[in-house]
Parts: structure tokens; C-alpha cells; sequence
């Protein structure tokens, strides 16, 4: 295969994956690891991909951004199980903050109606899940809502994030990693997680293991920030103990 037709299946690959490593391509096309460094270093003069530790990623998926109804039907099972593995961690007669996120609302539909906890979250979908449990104390952060995560943002979620403390926060995230930490690709919402994480005593990320080595635009925290990482079975046990020799605990559901 000439480097031309390697370069463009290299370029299929990345923005069909939404990102591609250099060991698995080596492996794949059966050249060197230099070889498709340079592959990549070609690509991303072209402005065709963008350059990451370890491999590349297609131009545009740094801000990229699937809407609510995609992001449901991915990795659904993964996330059913997060989800159910979560449940575990909600503080009996407590406070939580349940930020905005496919996972976490799946976490907020699975509560038990015996439950009693009060609970605080700027997504609306979220807010219409629990608006009529009959153990929760609901209350719901406003601003300006995104349409494409329908969650509140800007000043006036900050200013109530800034105003309480809770015993645990639910976060998502669209990418995480040890390097590059906790991304989302919008700034906005990025700030309103962050204001979440300062508002907790306890911090738990909610995230299937395909957003494992994912990069976004907007970072909120760092892995450190973390005490408990919740993600499935793909995330592998060698990345798994790489993660919690940082200091963050991890269940593979």
C-alpha cells in the first residue's frame, strides 16, 4: 500500500473511531510506529487531523458535540450497568448533585422510590425524571438552557453552585484521561461541572470507557479531583491501575 491510500484509510479510521492510536495502526498496516507518525505529521499539515499523545484525532472533534438522542442510544448497556453500579454510592437521606449527562441521567431514573435524598441539578431532563419522586427533595439550578444538553448554564447556575455543599457529585464528562484530565467541548458547560466539583465533598465521574483517551476543547478538572471513577469493563485493568495510582478510585461495572 502506497502512503497515500494508507494516509486516507489512516484518515476513514479516525474520524469513524473519532480517533486513532499509533501502536494499533502499526499493527493494522503492518509498517513502523515512525511510519505512521509521519502518516499523522502529514495528515496534520493538511489540516486533517489533529495531532494527540499516542495518536491523532479528526479536525472538528474537539468541539464536536453529538446531540442528546445520539449520546442516548451509545453504549446504552454500558451505561445501564455505570448506572446500576452507582446507585451504591447515593448518601441515604443526603445531598447530591446530579450533573447533566445521559449516564447520570440514567443514574436519576434508577433511584428508588424508597429513597430520600435531596437533590440538586441544572438539567432539566434530569429534573423532569425526579420531579415526581416521592422521597426527593428537588431543586433545580437555572440560567440559560443549551439546547443541545438542556442544561443551565452561565452566571446564575455559577452563582447557586458557588452557595452550597453537597455530600456527592454525579459528573460526566465527554472525555477523560490521566494526561489531559476532564474535557467537555463546550466552555460553558465546562465552567458549570467545575462549580459542581467545588461544591461536593465527594466527587464521583460517571463514564463509559469509550470516553477513556478522549480529548474535548473545555477542561473542568483533573483525574485528582475524582474519588471514584464508575465506567465498564472496557476500560482495561492495566489502564484501570494507571488511574487509581493517581489517587482515583475505579469500578469496572
Amino acid at each position: 500500500m502506497y502512503a497515500p491510500e494508507r494516509q486516507q484509510e489512516i484518515l476513514r479510521l479516525a474520524r469513524d473511531g473519532g480517533r486513532v492510536d499509533v501502536l494499533s495502526l502499526a499493527e493494522e498496516f503492518q509498517v513502523t510506529a515512525e511510519t505512521i507518525r509521519r502518516d499523522l505529521k502529514a495528515l496534520d499539515r493538511a489540516g486533517l487531523v489533529r495531532r494527540v499523545h499516542g495518536g491523532a484525532i479528526p479536525v472538528g472533534r474537539l468541539d464536536f458535540e453529538p446531540d442528546l438522542a445520539e449520546r442516548e442510544s451509545t453504549a446504552a448497556d454500558e451505561k445501564d450497568r455505570i448506572a446500576k453500579a452507582a446507585l451504591a454510592e447515593l448518601p441515604a437521606g443526603g445531598t447530591v448533585i446530579l450533573d447533566a449527562g445521559t449516564t447520570v441521567a440514567r443514574l436519576a431514573a434508577t433511584i428508588p422510590l424508597e429513597a430520600s435524598l435531596t437533590v440538586v441539578t441544572h438539567s432539566l431532563p434530569i429534573a423532569a425524571r425526579l420531579a415526581d419522586h416521592p422521597g426527593i427533595q428537588l431543586h433545580l439550578v437555572g440560567g440559560r438552557v443549551r439546547h443541545r444538553t438542556r442544561a443551565a448554564v452561565d452566571a446564575w447556575a455559577l452563582r447557586a453552585y458557588g452557595e452550597i455543599r453537597a455530600d456527592a457529585l454525579f459528573v460526566a464528562a465527554n472525555g477523560f484521561s490521566a494526561g489531559h484530565g476532564l474535557t467537555t467541548p463546550d466552555l460553558a458547560e465546562a465552567a458549570v461541572k467545575r462549580a459542581a466539583v467545588g461544591a461536593a465533598r465527594r466527587v464521583v465521574l460517571l463514564a463509559d470507557s469509550g470516553k477513556h483517551g478522549q480529548e474535548h476543547f473545555a477542561r473542568f478538572g483533573g483525574l485528582g479531583d475524582v474519588d471514584l471513577l464508575i465506567t465498564d469493563s472496557g476500560l482495561s485493568p492495566d489502564d484501570a491501575a494507571a488511574i487509581e495510582r493517581g489517587g482515583t478510585e475505579v469500578v469496572r461495572a
